[in-house]
């Protein structure tokens, strides 16, 4: 009897796990490769040399310091992550999969709401605060390029 009802929990438990997987599924290649580009393309060019922000994705110095110990398992310093378009990229790369994936989560798998809330996070900190003004701007600017980026 107990070889029956575990069969039972078991053949359950397998019948539910892709359904449970579906609904929280992890982002795929495609659309982290297309964000990071987008969030490039739409970063701020001020035209100084020395502005303060570093790499084609313009991060600010201590971001830089502390999304590269997060991902890469050590820190580097600004003009590393300035001179080192692959370290930028892997280390932008990195961030963006884990917020994107948070928000997709949060957005019910809608792609869209979700570059929205990632573009406004990585500008201001904030997943919905970018609704009027440069920010506003800003998003639909991210959310142009990253369409244009996907199939």
């Amino acid at each position: 009897m107990k070889v029956l009802v575990s069969s039972l929990l078991f053949s359950i438990a397998l019948s539910f796990g892709p359904v449970a997987h579906a609904q929280n599924r992890p982002t795929s290649t495609g659309q982290v490769t297309a964000m990071v580009e987008a969030l490039r393309k739409a970063a701020p060019r001020t035209g100084k040399q020395n502005d303060g922000l570093y790499s084609d994705w313009q991060v600010k110095p201590e971001t830089a310091r502390g999304w590269s110990k997060q991902c890469l398992g050590r820190e580097v310093t600004p003009s590393q992550f300035e001179s080192s378009p692959a370290t930028a990229r892997q280390v932008v790369t990195c961030v963006v999969q884990d917020e994107f994936n948070k928000m997709l989560r949060a957005t019910s798998n809608n792609e869209t709401r979700t570059v929205q809330s990632v573009a406004c996070w990585w500008m201001t900190g904030q997943y919905n605060s970018c609704r009027s003004g440069a920010t506003a701007t800003y998003v639909q600017q991210v959310t142009r390029f990253y369409q244009q980026q996907r199939p």
